[in-house]
């Protein structure tokens, strides 16, 4: 008889076990409560606005009637600009971090330590520095480059440490491997590194993409509040959780669409999720295959 099954059956259990165990039990059930309460409640309110002429109808009455079309948009864009900007970047410099950086000294640890004070900066201060810099300085102004830069510059450093990890993960013994058969460290990167560590990278991908989907702060001072359909990247675009935001505390009348709106947000990060998830294992199950 195994450990699992001897537990299983009382066998060798003490009393701190029987409530360690109650204790774990609890709060997976506190977890797994609140999230169906949280899920229940938005699905209770904004199940009824919601349809596709929502989806694709322009605002109208400050948020109170229409749709959120020109929101949707606005949010998928600055998604897109964070991430074409945050994913070459970030991946190159966990590289550099794993695989050539000494962590114990000079600028490999002084970076390592930045990272760690980035991803506990409130989002409030990178809204004022995105204002400062790309909107003042730079030019742009009030616009989706700018609100999707700021978010870049807010999730490099989740997506950089995990990434890192990632690679880390990878045991040593595929880099001796590969040194063996006489790979170049470039192929052995790109041809078994990169693609062990993908669960890693998606990962940090995914924290990424939840926080900057979820983002209200910076964005206030970075991409804008109106609510007209972008026509360029310059141009300013309201995001998702902003226009929850509003409409939840500044547009009487606007709860139910703010329902609607929220349902939408956490559809797209259920969507982002599975994808991710759904991607990691195929991954996994051809990598074993070969």
């Amino acid at each position: 008889m195994n450990g699992a099954n001897l537990y299983a059956s009382g066998f060798g259990r003490t009393r701190g076990d029987v409530l360690l165990s109650g204790a774990v039990y609890a709060a997976v059930a506190a977890v797994v409560g609140l999230s169906g309460w949280l899920l229940y409640d938005l699905l209770s309110h904004g199940l009824g606005p919601l349809s596709m002429t929502f989806l694709t109808a322009e605002v109208e009455a400050s948020g109170r009637a229409g749709g959120i079309a020109p929101i949707l948009l606005s949010t998928l864009l600055i998604l897109t600009v964070c991430l074409l900007s945050a994913v070459p970047l970030g991946l190159a410099s966990a590289i550099w971090l794993s695989e050539y950086a000494d962590l114990s000294r000079g600028l490999g640890r002084a970076v390592h330590h930045s990272l760690d004070v980035l991803a506990g900066v409130p989002s409030i201060v990178f809204g004022l520095f995105g204002n400062a810099f790309f909107c003042v300085y730079l030019g742009l102004g009030f616009s989706i480059l700018s609100g999707g830069l700021t978010l870049a510059c807010m999730v490099l450093p989740i997506f950089i440490r995990e990434a890192e990890e990632g690679l880390r993960a990878v045991p040593q013994s595929y880099r001796l491997s590969a040194a063996a058969l006489g790979f170049s460290q470039t192929r052995t990167l790109f041809s078994i590194l990169l693609p062990a560590a993908l669960p890693g990278i998606l990962v940090g991908l995914v924290l990424g993409v939840g926080r900057a989907l979820a983002e209200t702060a910076a964005l206030i001072f970075t991409s804008g509040y109106v609510t007209r359909t972008p026509e360029s990247l310059l141009d300013s675009g309201r995001s998702l959780s902003i226009h929850i935001y509003d409409l939840s505390m500044n547009v009487p009348g606007g709860e139910a669409n703010a329902y609607a709106s929220a349902l939408v947000l956490v559809a797209l990060l259920v969507v982002i999720n599975t994808t991710a998830s759904w991607a990691s294992a195929r991954f996994g199950l051809v990598r074993r295959a070969i």
